[in-house]
């Protein structure tokens, strides 16, 4: 008989070591599935995450099966950790599934320092990086743009900077999409949301974002770290952030008109939070081109935040950027929906693959993968807490027939940021990690630090172990942190 578990009425099947799954019934399109190991599944099932993944499964057209990955919780509607693929012609497409941050996403910045190059001047480059990447809530970014500005990013992504000085050729040969999405609508994009991105550009933000400066301390694949670029010791910079406040409005303003015109959809969900639009439609694909053009303003927001980075490093140790090998290993998305073809059930089908809070992790060959990385696999980057280190994946070749090509995005939440700043003094955080860690943070207040503490988040080396071991993200480099910038 199969092992089951059951929480809050919602049974679990175990099909496999890793794998649950909670059966298709009443309203449901499709199975859900759970990817977590047993200490992993009593953390996921604490919340609304399960009953929020079997909701996931009413969203019309979807396909096989909702997905929650190892380090799921609950989220808005749609779970953090949640990849759900539904048809892109009879289906629909869900900002709830996307989220409100479109496009948050993290980045990896190569460096040729080692620890011993950087050991001693903590101080002095996490003090340089938060007077000069601007962070934390409302306004302020590296340029200072107008409403055409916002446009032009909106439209061009990574090309607009590259045409501006603020990122090379070689830094959009290393991201996702060669950070542009052509399908992007900057027409669809509200003059609200326009103007709450024109003063952000190149921000930070607040929350869970950071710039962290890191140290490789593990190789696991000799071959794809030296594809990667990357050996023990060596210095690289995380960068996590996503569209600021023009996403959060893209998204409200859809969210708000799907209620409006496809509230006979939005009934037949179990959650209105779920709030899609019909494939076809004209408000989907109005959202669609809108989110397209958010996804584009949330690289080049990540690309000046890079470029204000390597400035920054080069007053410190006194190099140009280019001799400190300060280049950019990859750039991934975890809040996105995309058109993608995918086998289902033995037929290639075009699908909007929702991924929120999960990671796109191609395995080798498949043609999106950027072409230095296409013999091994897209390089998928994992964050862990501030004090716990983070992750350096590829594309498992397993991840097309379990996930629709996806991962973990980190460590994820065990702990609300109401209930985090009741059990945490974010001095007393930041002293301990400065004291018992060598990690230098550094933020725009102690309730930040409170809210983002070690003890918040899951075991990202459990989260890690999980996707190492089904195959769909297999590890390559650990990495732990040294200075941390957050807003």
């Amino acid at each position: 008989m199969n092992e089951t578990r059951e929480y809050d009425g919602i049974r679990l099947e175990k099909l496999r070591e890793h794998v649950w799954e909670i059966p298709q019934e009443g309203g449901m399109n499709a199975p859900a599935r759970v990817l977590a190991s047993e200490p992993l599944l009593e953390q996921i099932a604490d919340d609304r995450t399960l009953q929020q993944l079997k909701n996931a499964t009413h969203l019309p057209g979807i396909a096989k099966y909702a997905v929650c990955m190892p380090d799921g919780h609950q989220g808005y509607g749609f779970p953090v950790g949640g990849v759900g693929a539904t048809d892109a012609t009879d289906g629909c497409i869900s900002p709830g599934a996307v989220g409100y941050d479109i496009n948050c996403g993290v980045r990896m910045v190569r460096t040729d320092l080692t620890y011993d190059d950087l050991e001693g001047r903590e101080e002095e480059l996490v003090d340089s990086l938060f007077a000069n990447v601007p962070s934390g809530l409302g306004g302020g970014g590296v340029v200072e743009g107008d409403v055409g500005t916002v446009e032009s990013v909106l439209d061009r992504g990574m090309d607009w900077a590259l045409e501006h000085d603020y990122a090379t050729r070689d830094d959009l040969a290393h991201c996702e999409d060669e950070g542009q999405r052509t399908d992007s609508r900057p027409e669809f994009v509200s003059q609200k949301a326009k103007d709450r991105g024109k003063n952000q550009l190149g921000s930070l933000g607040s929350g869970n974002h950071f710039l962290e400066v890191q140290r490789v301390t593990d190789v696991f694949d000799d071959e794809v770290a030296e594809a990667f670029g990357l050996v023990e010791e060596q210095i690289v910079v995380l960068i996590h952030c996503g569209s600021r406040g023009l996403g959060h409005q893209v998204c409200s303003d859809y969210l708000r008109r799907i209620e409006r015109e496809h509230g006979d959809l939005l009934d037949r969900l179990p959650d209105k939070e779920l709030a899609a639009a019909p494939a076809g439609s004209r408000l989907a694909e109005e959202y669609y081109g809108a989110m397209c053009a958010a996804i584009n303003f949330a690289w080049v927001n990540r690309q000046l935040i890079t470029h204000r980075t390597r400035r920054v490093f080069e007053r410190v140790f006194g190099e140009d950027w280019e001799d400190l090998g300060m280049e950019l290993l990859y750039d991934v998305a975890h809040n996105i929906a995309k058109r993608e073809v995918h086998d289902v059930n033995g037929e290639d089908r075009e699908l909007f693959v929702h991924r929120k809070g999960a990671t796109r992790a191609f395995p080798a060959g498949r043609p999106e993968v950027p072409r230095a990385y296409r013999d091994v696999g897209q390089p998928v980057i994992i964050p862990g807490s501030m004090g716990s280190g983070s992750y350096v994946l590829v594309g498992g070749e397993r991840s097309l027939s379990e996930t629709f090509g996806s991962t973990a995005h980190g460590a994820g939440r065990t702990m609300s940021r109401t209930q985090a700043k009741q059990e945490f003094w974010g001095e007393t955080v930041r002293d301990e990690l400065r004291d018992q860690n060598a990690i230098y943070v550094k933020a725009q207040s102690g309730a930040t630090v409170a809210e983002e503490a070690p003890g918040v988040y899951k075991d990202v080396d459990e989260v890690v172990r999980v996707s190492d071991e089904l195959g769909i993200g297999d590890k390559v480099v650990r990495t732990y942190p040294v200075c941390n910038i957050k807003g």
